[in-house]
């Protein structure tokens, strides 16, 4: 009977477990139920707030937009305004100057200027240095008016006055250069028994050496204040030779090859609705062309017909007609070299020997340097190996020299023709040159050399070998076969992409633009349209670092520097850029820089983690020198039709494009920056410079920082 009744107790006990179970599960239900009907109402309740949200947006965005609008082309045409006159007081002041320098707009100048500099005998370093760089400067301006020359005609027109000047600086090199030579042995150091000496502006820096004594002992010389030096092999160090090393602060030969890569004679920019060159501009520019070629036909028919010497006589200063036996010597010796006539190829003036363009490169890997990708610090240097001038000698009261035709000949190196055919090719290189660095410029990494191939108008990377590089001392050597022109490269992306960026107001048109580069850091003080760098490392760049300049002059500067944080079209194939609508990053660099007086921009995470018709930037209004705290930052969403602040922060874990409570949106990101700025901030942006704005935008633009920005 117990065991029965305990069978009916758990019965009972299972059916009140089961009602139990039902009624929880019925409360389950209808708590579900509620919790559901309450997200559907809160849905439902943020839809019907966000369409209110859109129809306010649209009802006021024809009026945003005019706003907008109308404060772009109202600094759009002030600049242009500006840019005008600017262009007018610089032409005037070109022409007050009446300093002889030419207009590089007049064809009809700088065919008389090259005509007439061409025909100057003056031969002293003096002299022919103030010249080149008068020459300098035409180039520089040149190739601004070639880069910008949209009628075809007028581009080559440019660009044929750029080549006969670089052909003519390097004429006058080398007949200054001669000059010095001839009297090598009247200058004689009483310590090493050899010539040297030091040529020195701001823009080039010439070094000679004359091997007077031919010691087989002697490895090399350094110029000790420049911190240049070289070493010859021992075949070398018995001739007479004549070493020169021309370092240039200025690039021809990459110029050269931008040049050419857009084709012979081609501008920058093209257009067939270019203005047309004038007519009489035409007709100087064909004839000083025709003349030229015939000087050139002239000059090689010499050159194959002409004895390679002759000789002149005169009293005290002039020459002998009977040389001394050493002359002779050397004059047989002359011979055997090449004579390089001064209309020569066009990129003779940027060659240093013929010898690479005799090595055959069938079996070597050609290097050539893409210079997209990399770019030239330092200047160029230009070595040569000359063979030494026939010395003057005294005889009875006479001065004996004798003259060669051709004027410098250059000592064609390495002696023996190395066999191209053995896979080992040349296992001894006879020069080497090593030099301090600059600190007008900053190597990010290791060095990486390239020589002038001006056979082929290209710089490698071959024939170099035994390159050294202590970065603490910044000195680099290196070992040729031969004394060539080089040039140090570095990778013009080096400090891309950057790992944050920061453009923050100090006052009223100015503000401080920081890029954390991926290997430094560059910081940039704008005040309306002048520009510094900021540099905060201990030493270098002294011509460079608080200094004020335009932003184009800025730019030009960083990157030959060593520092660039500036892209280009070029830039996405060697930096991988988050895929962004370029219409839309654009329309927030230019709304950026009209707030720039009062509101802080910075990087965001998770810019690079929305799609591309997205773009999340930090935003606040600040007005304080110190760095922006980190909590007084706030998101802002920017899309093609509308801009909100987010309710997430960059502390959040996961990326959400929920607005800020309580906010609005609208149809431009100034709009939406204004309802969380203060009166004073608004007011701030409504004064300032249209310079400003533009320098600031034209920054953004340069640099690019919500696409070239890492992701982490």
């Amino acid at each position: 009977m117990a065991a029965k009744k305990k069978g009916k107790l758990s019965k009972a006990q299972k059916a009140k477990e089961e009602e139990e179970r039902r009624l929880k599960e019925e409360e389950e239900a209808r708590l579900q139920a509620e919790k559901e009907e309450q997200e559907r109402l809160q849905r439902e309740e943020k839809e019907r707030e966000l369409e209110l949200l859109k129809i306010k947006a649209r009802e006021h965005r024809i009026g945003e937009l005019n706003h907008l609008q109308c404060l772009l082309e109202n600094n759009h045409a002030a600049v242009t305004e500006w840019k005008t006159k600017a262009a007018e007081t610089e032409k005037w002041e070109r022409y007050m100057r009446c300093d002889g320098s030419p207009d590089p707009e007049v064809q009809r100048e700088i065919n008389t200027f090259l005509t007439l500099w061409r025909d100057d005998p003056e031969v002293d370093s003096t002299h022919v240095l103030e010249q080149c760089n008068i020459a300098l400067q035409l180039i520089d301006e040149l190739e601004v008016l070639f880069r910008a020359a949209t009628d075809p005609e007028e581009g080559q027109r440019y660009q044929e006055a750029i080549l006969h000047l670089q052909e003519l600086i390097r004429s006058k090199h080398d007949l200054t250069t001669e000059d010095i030579l001839k009297g090598a042995s009247e200058n004689i150091d009483s310590d090493t028994g050899n010539m040297q000496a030091v040529i020195s502006t701001d823009n080039i820096t010439i070094y000679l050496w004359a091997n007077i004594n031919k010691n087989p002992r002697f490895k090399g010389y350094v110029f000790e204040e420049m911190g240049l030096g070289f070493e010859l092999s021992r075949q070398l160090a018995v001739r007479d030779v004549a070493l020169r090393i021309v370092h240039t602060r200025y690039d021809h030969p990459s110029l050269l090859v931008r040049m050419n890569e857009l084709g012979t004679h081609a501008p920058i920019q093209s257009s067939p609705e270019g203005c047309e060159e004038a007519p009489e501009q035409k007709e100087v520019n064909e004839d000083e062309t025709e003349h030229i070629m015939k000087e050139e036909v002239q000059s090689i028919q010499e050159s194959d017909t002409k004895k390679t010497e002759g000789t002149s006589a005169q009293p005290a200063e002039g020459a002998s007609a009977q040389p001394a036996e050493e002359a002779d010597a050397q004059a047989a010796e002359g011979q055997q070299s090449e004579v390089q006539t001064q209309m020569e190829a066009l990129g003779a003036e940027l060659d240093s020997t013929s010898s690479v363009a005799q090595m055959s490169t069938s079996n070597v890997g050609v290097q050539v340097v893409d210079l997209k990708e990399y770019t030239p610090l330092g200047g160029v240097f230009f070595c040569d190996l000359f063979f030494l001038p026939p010395q003057a000698c005294q005889v009875q009261g006479w001065e004996i020299r004798r003259l060669l035709d051709g004027g410098l000949q250059t000592f064609t190196c390495p002696l023996e023709t190395p066999n191209m055919d053995d896979s080992e090719g040349v296992t001894t290189l006879p020069v080497g040159v090593s030099m301090t660095l600059s600190d007008s410029v900053v190597f990010l990494k290791t060095p990486k050399p390239a020589r002038w191939d001006a056979t082929e108008k290209q710089w490698r990377m071959d024939w170099i070998t035994d390159i050294s590089y202590e970065e603490t001392d910044a000195k680099f050597s290196l070992k040729m076969d031969s004394f060539q022109t080089f040039a140090l490269m570095q990778e013009t992306y080096a400090n891309l992409p950057f790992q944050s960026w920061e453009l923050r107001p100090l006052g009223q048109n100015s503000a401080l633009f920081t890029v954390n580069g991926s290997l430094i850091t560059v910081t940039i003080k704008i005040q309306e349209n002048q520009c510094m760098l900021l540099w905060e490392e201990e030493e270098g760049l002294p011509h460079l670092s608080g200094k004020w300049m335009s932003g184009p002059a800025l730019q030009k500067a960083i990157l030959n520097t060593g520092i660039n944080i500036f892209v280009n079209e070029h830039t996405d194939k060697y930096v991988s850029p988050v895929n962004k609508d370029p219409l839309l990053e654009n329309a927030a660099y230019e709304q950026m820089a009209l707030f720039a007086s009062a509101c802080a921009f910075s990087w965001s995470k998770w810019n690079s983690k929305c799609d591309a018709q997205n773009l999340i930037v930090q935003a606040c209004e600040y007005q304080d020198p110190d760095p922006v705290p980190e909590e007084s930052w706030s998101l802002y969403l920017l899309e093609a039709q509308r801009s909100k602040k987010l309710e997430i922060t960059e502390r959040s874990e996961v990326l959400s494009l929920e607005h800020y409570p309580g906010t609005e949106f609208h149809s431009t990101f100034i709009h939406t920056l204004q309802d969380n700025m203060s009166a004073g901030g608004i007011a701030r942006t409504r004064e300032s410079h249209y310079l400003f704005v533009h320098t600031v935008q034209s920054l953004l633009c340069a640099t690019r920082p919500l696409i070239y920005s890492n992701s982490e």
